[in-house]
């Protein structure tokens, strides 16, 4: 008995040992006489692997050296095998250089495949990848994929676009790291990033991208502006937007062609947005002229002035993109911060994107269908139903009344 006691004893404490050298989940085992040593992560399969050494308390010295070397290659992002393998001398350590890394990932996004421009690498790539770097070469450096993934969007909002942008970065660089750079296979990311984007709560899903102002609401920004060089140039960009509903960027891709047939002069954008679903196509454009709360339709005369050379943009290039350019400037403006409070007391956002989401709707509410509105905002029929406030209740309302006065043969213009 008193032999068996004195076993337990220097086990125990070797358990001990190895669990304070590491982390929670590494524990050693005897079996068959041998040093089994487990590794258990929440939410991954249990790893295990033999040591060279006899389960005896002569062996003690030798069991935690090997694990302590082993358990910094772990770290790295090696198997357990692998570093097991490592640390006893049978394969070499595979160099894991992170920074030289991000380089040559930096390399392959910009001149190679769907090439990205610069402000997107800086915008959507170059953040997140120096956070992981970062994190990865710290002393408490995450031991997965999955457990980077989270550390480095955390922050942002479940199912925020910046949260999908950051996951979908990340993981596009950590499969450049075991594909092209002989990473440890480990690294690779998970398949599904929706477990770790999120969704947003279902109230929130049609206003990703902000809610629709009324014309009048745009007309009252436009004479807040300040009366100056630099206003003007602003109030053109909005004005453009308004009318045109076009993204941000695409002023940057804004000009005015010649129909071979007619000879008209018409809107054209040669932007092509990337996304999951496809590049679009530089479309035409056509102008939906805004409407007062008397009933005035505001002649801006934007082509004409375009063509005539009159129309001067503010700065858009510079920066992390059009959007951030005009948002930055708005949010310093009065007219557009009481616009935003007012929208917020109804549960509304009020962002860049309101200008397009107002084309769309009142596109609607003109009775143009929806796929016509979509073809010349430059995106599906499907993305425009799910994504654009195109419907709303009194545009809706007015639709039917249409068609059934319609049925009927009722003239609604000479009831009115």
């Amino acid at each position: 008995m008193p032999a068996i006691r004195r076993q337990e004893s220097w086990s125990e404490a070797l358990r001990t040992s190895v669990r304070s050298s590491t982390a929670k989940g590494w524990n050693v085992y005897e079996f068959r006489g041998q040093v089994r040593l487990e590794l258990r992560y929440p939410g991954q399969p249990k790893q295990t692997v033999f040591l060279p050494f006899d389960w005896a308390k002569a062996s003690v010295g030798d069991v935690l050296t090997r694990v302590r070397n082993i358990y910094p290659l772990v770290a790295e992002g090696h198997t357990l095998k692998a570093a097991a393998e490592i640390a006893d001398g049978k394969a070499p350590k595979p160099v894991m250089d992170w920074a030289g890394a991000v380089e040559r990932f930096r390399v392959q996004k910009m001149e190679h495949g769907r090439a990205v421009k610069q402000v997107t690498w800086d915008h959507s790539y170059a953040p997140v990848i120096a956070d992981a770097v970062a994190a990865l070469t710290s002393q408490k450096a995450p031991t997965s994929p999955a457990n980077l993934l989270d550390q480095m969007i955390r922050q942002w909002a479940t199912g925020s676009r910046m949260r999908q942008i950051r996951a979908q970065s990340l993981s596009q660089f950590l499969r450049y790291c075991v594909n092209r750079e002989g990473f440890p296979a480990m690294w690779l990311p998970p398949s599904d990033l929706r477990s770790h984007i999120g969704s947003r709560p279902t109230q929130d899903l049609n206003r990703s991208k902000g809610d629709p102002i009324e014309d009048q609401q745009i007309i009252n920004l436009l004479a807040s502006l300040p009366v100056d060089a630099a206003g003007g140039r602003w109030a053109e960009a909005l004005r453009l937007l308004a009318e045109l509903g076009l993204r941000p960027i695409e002023l940057l891709h804004l000009s005015v062609q010649k129909d071979r047939s007619t000879g008209q002069p018409y809107w054209w954008c040669s932007y092509r947005k990337r996304s999951g679903g496809g590049d679009t196509e530089p479309r035409r454009v056509h102008p939906l002229p805004l409407v007062d709360s008397e009933g005035t339709v505001q002649q801006w005369n934007l082509m004409g002035r375009w063509q005539a050379g009159l129309i001067e943009l503010p700065p858009l290039s510079s920066g992390t993109g059009a959007g951030d350019a005009i948002g930055t400037y708005l949010n310093r403006q009065h007219g557009w911060c009481s616009l935003k409070a007012l929208l917020a007391a109804k549960g509304e956002r009020l962002v860049p994107y309101s200008f397009r989401h107002s084309y769309s709707l009142r596109g609607h509410l003109r009775g143009i269908d929806a796929g016509s509105v979509a073809l010349s905002m430059g995106h599906s029929f499907e993305v425009h139903c799910r994504s654009y406030p195109w419907a709303s209740h009194s545009g809706t309302a007015a639709a039917f009344e249409r068609a059934n006065a319609a049925l009927l043969g009722v003239d609604l213009s000479a009831a009115q």
